[in-house]
């Protein structure tokens, strides 16, 4: 095989799975680890990969923040079985925090009525549903932004900022080792801050479709949640496992 040949696969193994290991890149392409670093190495010089130990990784990219509507028809399945194995975690008299987000949306559907908690959001979505299943809510004001239907801004931050929770429910767009959680817009990005923190138990709700992402702007650290996703199939797992407390739900 010849070596541009080769490096061509090996970069389109590394867009199907985000990383790949120097041992199966060895068997499926029939050449030796010294040959498959050479062109590590190569790919990593021209910026069209990341060498990690034992293999590579898809560059991270800052990410453009996709609509309600697109987040809701991605990943459905691994959503719901997230959202099905939070609501349980949910008991009578909870206060709590339910933040904007495809997966926080799904959250609502699996509430029992007869728990008697109270909800803050920031999601004019969120709160509408929950009315609709006659849950006490409290939306906090602000500007809206359209496109994902949450409330930001001065006045969002400054209303919740007397508030405590028993647990906070919080959506991501990038889980990454040394980024820690992102979101693309700063706004955002204090509010959730500040959930977190205002939070005995902070718990992020995660598809494994948002770990190795960065977006613009850090929120928390990994050791400052406990995560909820579904199967991660990461060479670097374990990583993540020293970090944080991570349950891993069956779709």
């Amino acid at each position: 095989m010849l070596t541009e040949e080769r490096q061509q696969k090996i970069l389109q193994l590394i867009q199907e799975k985000n990383i790949v290991k120097l041992q199966e890149l060895t068997q499926k392409l029939d050449a030796s680890e010294s040959t498959i670093r050479r062109d590590l190495q190569d790919l990593e010089d021209q910026h069209l990969l990341e060498r990690i130990h034992g293999g590579a990784k898809k560059i991270q990219r800052f990410m453009l923040e996709p609509d309600m509507q697109q987040k809701a028809t991605e990943h459905t399945a691994e959503k719901r079985a997230i959202a099905a194995y939070a609501a349980a975690l949910i008991h009578k008299d909870d206060v709590i925090y339910l933040d904007a987000g495809s997966t926080t949306l799904e959250v609502i559907n699996y509430l029992p009525q007869n728990l008697h908690i109270k909800v803050v959001t920031n999601s004019v979505q969120h709160a509408a549903r929950l009315i609709d299943r006659n849950i006490e809510t409290i939306i906090l004001g602000g500007s809206i932004k359209l496109s994902t239907q949450a409330t930001f801004g001065y006045t969002a931050i400054q209303q919740l900022a007397p508030f405590r929770f028993t647990k906070a429910f919080i959506g991501t767009n990038g889980v990454e080792l040394n980024a820690g959680l992102t979101t693309p817009d700063p706004e955002e990005a204090l509010l959730k801050k500040a959930a977190c923190q205002q939070s005995e138990l902070a718990i992020l709700l995660a598809d494994s479709s948002k770990f190795e992402q960065i977006t613009f702007t850090k929120f928390a650290s990994l050791k400052d949640v406990v995560i909820v996703t579904d199967r991660l199939a990461l060479p670097n797992k374990n990583a993540y496992h020293e970090q944080t407390s991570i349950t891993e739900v069956k779709k």
